[in-house]
Parts: structure tokens; sequence; C-alpha cells
């Protein structure tokens, strides 16, 4: 997919000329430590078990300047990862064919794009650890996958990292992480779908459903579906309710009136 030579490219500027580890492989190397179960930069060591898979492996404290190298220009640098990440995308999807999640895209058959937002435990005082709403302390990342139904694995195309404390029905964080998710969308079909052909739908649970964010999605004519699951004896439930007690008229917001029917 040339995902490598692409983050190389992209990485190039916060790189020393002379250095023996480029920034594009320190990264790598972190997220394989995470992949294989790593809680910290220093468990890149697991990775130098394996040499001739690996290559070489930077130390804890080149790992460290890096890291502090690429913090510094933080937003400059996710938006290099992003763009590479979007072209060994498109590459992949062009490579896969009529395999490829785009293939045969339509308004009856879309691209799925989830949005929900999970909850990270930490067990000390940590950058940016706050509180959370299920009385726990950490992190409230909101994460956007595509879905790729019941025979394919699923695709993170982005993750926005929050505080601990950030709402759950904050549109402002929903239309960020979907700004984020399209942008790694090949944009031959974003293009399509500026136009109205609703080859993308949204995906998410209550709390994406505020105004803000539907109406930010349907003036770029975004499919959407917003709504939570509800037990499957639902109707059986609401026949133990009281109707004579529990149920008030529907009144029209127009009207003042009660609603007909």
């Amino acid at each position: 997919t040339g995902l490598a030579a692409s983050l190389r490219e992209a990485l190039d500027s916060w790189t020393k000329p002379l250095a023996e580890h480029h920034g594009s492989k320190v990264l790598l190397d972190l997220a394989l430590t995470l992949a294989i179960g790593g809680e910290h930069a220093s468990d890149a060591d697991l990775l130098r078990c394996e040499p001739d898979l690996f290559g070489d492996v930077a130390s804890a404290p080149t790992i460290s300047r890096m890291l502090t190298t690429l913090a510094e220009d933080a937003p400059a640098v996710i938006e290099a990862i992003s763009n590479a990440r979007r072209a060994a995308r498109e590459r992949a999807w062009a490579l896969a064919g009529e395999h490829s999640p785009a293939a045969g895209a339509s308004a009856k058959s879309p691209l799925v794009i989830d949005l929900d937002a999970t909850l990270i435990n930490v067990h000390s005082e940590k950058e940016q650890a706050a509180p959370t709403f299920k009385r726990g302390f950490g992190y409230h990342p909101l994460c956007a996958f595509l879905d790729h139904g019941s025979e394919g694995t699923g695709e993170p195309l982005a993750i926005h990292l929050r505080p601990g404390n950030a709402g759950s029905n904050t549109a402002a964080d929903h239309i960020t992480v979907t700004k984020a998710a399209l942008a790694q969308l090949p944009p031959a079909l974003l293009a399509r779908s500026r136009r109205g052909s609703k080859k993308i739908l949204i995906r998410t649970d209550g709390a994406g459903g505020t105004k803000e964010f539907l109406q930010w999605m349907t003036r770029r004519r975004l499919a959407y579906s917003v709504g939570f699951t509800l037990p499957a004896h639902t109707p059986d439930l609401l026949e133990h309710i009281d109707e004579a007690q529990a149920w008030t008229p529907a009144y029209d917001t127009d009207t003042d009136g009660i609603r007909e029917g």
C-alpha cells in the first residue's frame, strides 16, 4: 500500500537528516508495541527479541526525544500522518478491486461510518485524565469506524482524543471526528457524496442526536441513522402501562392545541 514510504515522507520534516531512527519507524514501533500488549514506551524492548522481523528499534530515550519533537507541532504532525494513512487506504482499496469497501456503494447499500465513544481508565495522574460519567478516571475518546458488515472486521478511520469529563453528546466533537473520518475516504467518493448521492451513512447512538450535529450532516447531504436499540419485548412491556394515567395528549407546537389523532 505504500504506507511506509508515505509515512517516511510525511515525517521527514521532524526527523534530523543524520538520525539513525526515522520518526516514521519510531511511531511504527510504538504502534506494534501497543498491538502486542505494551503499555509504556520502554516496552518497545519486546520488539528487540526479533530483529530480523522488526529491524533496529530505537532506545527509550530516543523514543522519548522523538515524541517530544512531534508533540511540539502536534496538529501538523497528526495531519501529515492522516494524509499518509488516506493515501495508503486509497491504494489498498484500489488493489482490492471488487472486494473494496467502496465497490458497489450506493444509497441502498452505503458505506457506514459508526461513531461511538469509549471510556479508558487510568490508574494514576496523567495528562488530561479526568473523572468520567461512570465514576471512573481517565479518558473519553470518540471513535469513527468503517463498518465492513458481518464478513469484515471494520476499519478505524479516526479517533478524537478527549479528557475523561468530555460530554457524551457534544455536537462539536461529533462534527470533528466525522470530518476526520470523511477525510480518510477516497476523494472521488466524497465528491459524489457532496452532490447528494447518499453513498455514505453516518451511524451513531442517541448521543449524536443533537440538532447541531444533525443539521451539519443535512447541510452536507450525508445520510445518517441516529438512535438506540430497545428490548425485543418492548411491545409486551407497553401493555403493562395504565393508559388512563400514564399517557398524556400530544400537543402541536404550531397551534398549541392537541395534535390530531
